[in-house]
């Protein structure tokens, strides 16, 4: 569901109270482990974390006004979706991930190629989404970008 809101609190605010605990604690789980340059802020009608123009004046390519997405964050009408553009390009980080997820949590994975969904929010893992996050600065971005753009 995206919403109309032009900032990161006001989002979380109009969220209903089961949802606004958890997309707090994951904003803020991503945002502290963010790595040096991304930027939080609305993107999409989600809470989007971006490579800003000063880094990349280049912007998205669908639409170059726009910062060049990486991940961002969405209460949907069925829970809770994480997505991370890092995943879908970068084929030994979506199996890092997927490996370290069946590992260590039972709940079955919902994930496609760049959205990792989660129906109950208890299922959330904090704790592997803070790593997944640090894995990918905004230097190994670009790069992995601009080689699977040019394909």
């Amino acid at each position: 569901m995206k919403s109309n809101v032009d900032n990161i609190e006001n989002y979380i605010n109009e969220l209903t109270i089961e949802r606004r605990e958890p997309m707090l604690k994951l904003h803020q789980t991503i945002f502290s482990n963010l790595p040096k340059g991304f930027e939080a802020q609305m993107s999409y009608g989600m809470i989007g974390y971006v490579v800003p123009h000063h880094i990349y004046p280049n912007g998205y390519h669908c639409n170059p006004q726009l910062p060049l997405p990486f991940m961002a964050i969405a209460s949907q009408k069925n829970g809770i979706s994480f997505y991370h553009m890092g995943l879908y390009a970068d084929e030994n980080l979506f199996d890092w991930f997927k490996n370290e997820y069946l590992k260590n949590y039972k709940p079955k994975l919902d994930i496609g190629k760049s959205c990792i969904r989660f129906k109950k929010t208890e299922h959330i893992p904090f704790d592997l989404l803070a790593k997944l996050v640090k894995k990918m600065t905004v230097n190994d971005w670009i790069s992995i970008y601009e080689i699977n753009l040019k394909k």
